[in-house]
């Protein structure tokens, strides 16, 4: 497992429960990846322990129960993305430019202090749908669905994690503009998917995912981990 990672995987293992450990996390994915491997190894080796029973977030139910996931074996391809299948789906995968799309999906991050969850479909009940190529979705999911690039099509009824860097993620957003501390990244104005905007019970989602992928003034974005279970013909 590679220190990248195990970095994702560590901060969602305990970014409720520890969050000024996360903060230590967050900071040293700023470091080379020669820094990474050393203060994973010597500083807290107990940790990758916890990186390998790495929980993963189905979006099966309406409570986006977690499960176990021991043996998730990631693979890292040369765009920066690295992905783990947690159920292999069955059938045709969704390959082809303007072929139509449903997901469900848990949005997760790498950097947030108190709690790494930002967003999930099934908190709204509400599928994430696109076509494939429309210039709507960002370029990780796309390439978590439709493979390429060293990476293998998802199928029909899979699960995969896929942990995403910011090249592939919402980099875009996060440009300032003349006057604003935040990018327009409202719901539609925007590479998605993005949690939505709505005021009252759903407004949390969109703000905590604001002030992560929307902010200008952040040095950085943390890398975005995806939970992603696609869907057949709807």
């Amino acid at each position: 497992m590679s220190a990248k990672v195990a970095i994702a995987c560590l901060a969602l293992v305990i970014a409720v429960a520890n969050p000024i450990l996360v903060e230590g996390l967050v900071s040293i994915q700023e470091r080379p990846s020669s820094t990474r491997r050393i203060w994973l190894t010597t500083q807290v080796p107990s940790l990758m322990a916890a990186a390998a029973a790495a929980t993963i977030v189905l979006p099966d139910s309406a409570t986006a129960a977690s499960a176990p996931a021991p043996d998730l074996k990631f693979i890292e391809t040369a765009s920066g993305l690295s992905y783990a299948d947690a159920k292999v789906g069955t059938g045709q995968p969704v390959t082809d430019k303007g072929s139509s799309v449903t997901i469900d999906y848990v949005m997760s991050t790498t950097g947030a202090r108190y709690g790494s969850k930002i967003y999930s479909t099934k908190d709204t009940d509400a599928p994430y749908r696109f076509r494939l190529g429309d210039g709507t979705t960002i370029q990780g999911i796309e390439l978590a669905i439709a493979g390429g690039n060293g990476i293998e099509p998802m199928r029909p009824g899979g699960i995969r994690r896929v942990v995403i860097p910011a090249s592939l993620g919402y980099q875009s957003l996060a440009e300032p503009l003349s006057g604003l501390q935040y990018e327009n990244c409202q719901q539609g104005k925007g590479v998605g998917p993005i949690p939505p905007t709505d005021q009252g019970t759903t407004a949390e989602y969109f703000q905590r995912f604001k002030n992560i992928y929307c902010n200008a003034n952040r040095p950085y974005q943390p890398d975005l981990v995806m939970d992603i279970k696609l869907y057949g013909k709807r």
